[in-house]
């Protein structure tokens, strides 16, 4: 993308009342964002949802001088920007149709050949919720995810800070530009983040935090993934809305369940009963639900390694396996007294270590 190309994409994205989607159904009929902005009226009459509103907005000449500032801005602060038609724009966001037309970034992003989750949930995460995220974290760590979020408080700090202590890229979409962050309180962790991932906006320098700009924020965090999970939420929040979202891309969503009397269960519990999302009860459900496979490099022997060490518990599991061959990984939990988020995660490590592996239907058995 030239200087040229940005300064006019930024100039139509400055115009009011025109969206994403109105942006780039100008941009096909024109040919570029240039091509729009000096296009003649009677022509841009002629494109669907195209009426004087915009005809005026198209017409202010302020809006090429507001961008040439957000480009200095750009350039200052060595901002990447993702053009919606360029090969290096997110591919899964490419399908949404109202997915930004620029896309600005910091830190060290990269999404080619990876597996991209999203984890949302309430702003007050109970400790139960806290406990489930980190180890679903830990759990899918050998399939190396890109861990994607929103930056704010409870779940999605709980999830960014999970993934940078196990290793894996992380991305947090902002509700605002690049050159503040919200809460200000997590600006310690900018360092940690920009080192392990970065962040994803659409919105310029000049546009402040404001919490109706979540919504537009959440449709990228949405879209971004292949599957978005909601840890916890009460009966309406925000992550209920990027489910909504995510749903309407078409893409898979989970929810962690929860008792009927918590109040930070009644969305995800709700999401399961209206069959808006798989019901996630271990976090190896995730990675078989998707149809995720271990890299050659992660995948166990084929034949059992001599003399692997066990602790005390993959014991229990082992020797119960050995006395009852192939067993569901609900009916392993509950026979060997252990609690399921726990048996998942042993399960996985045995797998690494060549000692049981996993068959259909969230079947193990040992070999």
């Amino acid at each position: 993308m030239t200087e040229n190309d940005l300064l006019y994409a930024l100039a139509l994205q400055h115009v009011p009342n025109i969206g994403d989607i109105t942006a780039k159904r100008l941009i096909s009929h024109c040919g570029s964002a240039e091509a729009v902005l000096k296009e003649k009226r009677t022509n841009l009459l002629k494109i669907d949802g195209v009426g004087q509103v915009i005809l005026e907005g198209l017409a202010k000449p302020h809006h090429l001088k507001e961008a040439e500032k957000e480009m200095r801005f750009i350039e200052e602060n060595n901002i990447k920007v993702s053009y919606f038609e360029n090969i290096d724009y997110p591919e899964k966001l490419k399908h949404c149709i109202d997915g930004p037309i620029l896309l600005f970034q910091s830190g060290n992003i990269d999404l080619k050949k990876q597996h991209l989750i999203s984890i949302v949930g309430a702003r007050k995460i109970t400790t139960n919720g806290i406990a489930f995220c980190e180890k679903l974290v830990e759990t899918l760590k050998p399939y190396n995810p890109v861990i994607i979020s929103g930056f704010a408080y409870g779940t999605d700090i709980t999830a960014h800070k999970a993934a940078i202590k196990h290793g894996l890229q992380t991305v947090a979409c902002l509700a605002h530009g690049l050159d503040q962050i919200y809460p200000k309180v997590h600006k310690k962790y900018m360092v940690d983040m920009e080192k392990n991932g970065g962040f994803f906006t659409d919105f310029w320098s000049t546009d402040n935090f404001d919490r109706n700009n979540f919504l537009k924020r959440n449709r990228v965090i949405a879209g971004l993934s292949e599957a978005t999970i909601v840890i916890e939420s009460a009966e309406k929040g925000g992550s209920l809305v990027t489910a909504d979202i995510a749903n309407s891309y078409n893409r898979d969503v989970f929810a962690v369940p929860g008792r009927t009397t918590d109040s930070q269960s009644v969305g995800c519990n709700n999401l399961i009963k209206q069959q808006r999302a798989h019901m996630l009860t271990t976090p190896l459900d995730v990675p078989y639900i998707l149809n995720w496979q271990l890299q050659d490099a992660q995948k166990p022997a084929i034949q059992k390694q001599l003399f692997v060490e066990l602790d005390t518990t993959e014991k229990v599991i082992y020797n119960y396996l050995k006395e009852n061959e192939k067993q569901q990984l609900d009916i392993i939990a509950i026979n060997c007294n252990l609690p399921i988020f726990k048996v998942a995660g042993i399960l996985l490590n045995m797998e690494l270590k060549g000692v049981v592996r996993p068959l259909p239907g969230k079947l193990f058995e040992i070999l």
